[in-house]
């Protein structure tokens, strides 16, 4: 009877290996490839809201590399959340009147990030004088993030992460038009009026988002880009002959017309026109006929603008853009950042109510030179 069982061993062991080994041998289901939602046309649904707030500069701040390692991006973060939290600090009631012109309220020795100095924006728009303090500003407080690479820069083309130069004849240009508001330009500030005759004279040089045209910091585009200040969400609605972007800053709505053709070149507008098309599951708008009124970074109406919208994820959209102005920069260039969904709501973007407070700047600048000239008549009676 032993040897019986003895003699078993083998036969249940040889049994065990081969029911077993089909198993262990089976090779692993493949995960399914992330695929977008479409819409009914089969296009990717592109459709939702997103935050582009980033810690991300547009150029690639001296000496850094093309990307932060996973430690250093969130060693920069927290170092540049904890600012935040000092700037957000309460302001005493019972402090004394500040300086003429205003005053940082940066924390003493703030120079983290790639945004180092942001704080002065703060400041710049009045925000110890009686204007914004730190806590109305949404600056971005997370670097942006491209193929798991955390960005030091949007641009990305040249490869030094920098806007190339500009030629001779743009720079002679730009100091031509010193004091005309581009589509870039953020809120302005009292050293405008140090800087720039007329600032506060002439409706036409206030900056093109104070006079509620386009969004500070070229945040409605082309190209969309963050305004490190805030209101930065962004809308896409779409169907499939027209696309709308609706901008939070300053409520733009860029209209996307696809497969269209572009209109005639002396039809210009201030954000271009804009046409569309798929290539693959990649929206491409491709937009020209700026105004010379426009001037993205000193550019010319002959600016052209290609973007690139890709869904990446349920919850991301990869954008990229090419500029091109052979009258402005020595070489196309481009960027590229991710656009997170959020579930925030865009609300409305009031802008100047009833345009009085436009009427009272220029108000005050009368006021001040007629203070001046009766300061000077009565010098000259002396």
């Amino acid at each position: 009877m032993r040897r019986l069982l003895l003699a078993g061993v083998p036969l249940m062991a040889a049994l065990l290996f081969w029911t077993a080994a089909p198993a262990a041998a089976q090779p692993q289901k493949a995960a399914k490839p992330w695929s977008p939602k479409r819409l009914a046309d089969g296009h990717p649904d592109l459709q939702g809201t997103y935050d582009i707030a980033t810690m991300t500069p547009l150029e690639r701040p001296r000496g850094a590399p093309p990307a932060y390692t996973a430690e250093e991006a969130h060693k920069r973060e927290a170092a540049f959340a904890k600012e935040k939290q000092e700037a957000d600090a309460p302001i005493s009631g019972d402090r004394a009147a500040p300086k003429k012109g205003g005053e940082s309220i940066a924390p003493a020795g703030s120079t983290t990030g790639p945004n180092a100095g942001w704080w002065l924006v703060a400041t710049g728009a009045g925000g110890a004088v009686g204007g914004y303090n730190a806590g109305w500003l949404d600056a971005g407080s997370t670097f942006t993030v491209v193929d798991g690479q955390y960005r030091s820069s949007i641009v990305i083309d040249p490869a030094d992460g920098r806007v190339p130069a500009t030629i001779p004849s743009a720079r002679q240009r730009a100091v031509a038009d010193y004091g005309r508001p581009t589509s870039d330009t953020g809120e302005s500030t009292d050293r405008d009026l140090e800087r720039t005759p007329g600032a506060y004279d002439d409706p036409e040089r206030r900056p093109l988002g104070e006079r509620c045209i386009l969004g500070f910091g070229s945040t409605s585009g082309p190209p969309a880009l963050p305004d490190y200040f805030y209101n930065n969400l962004h809308q896409i609605v779409q169907t499939p002959n027209t696309i709308m972007i609706m901008t939070e800053m300053v409520h733009d709505a860029r209209i996307i017309r696809m497969n269209a053709q572009h209109l005639p070149q002396n039809m210009r507008f201030w954000m271009g026109d804009s046409v569309g098309h798929w290539e693959g599951d990649t929206l491409v708008v491709d937009t020209t006929n700026f105004t010379d009124k426009t001037r993205f970074r000193g550019s010319t109406e002959n600016l052209h603008v290609i973007e690139r919208f890709t869904r990446t994820s349920d919850h991301t959209l990869l954008y990229r853009f090419t500029l091109e102005d052979p009258n402005t920069w020595e070489r196309p260039w481009t960027g590229e950042m991710t656009w997170p969904a959020t579930d925030s709501h865009i609300y409305e973007y009031a802008c100047h109510e009833a345009n009085y407070a436009l009427t009272d700047i220029l108000k005050g600048a009368r006021l001040r030179e007629k203070e001046q000239a009766e300061a000077k008549a009565a010098s000259g009676r002396k």
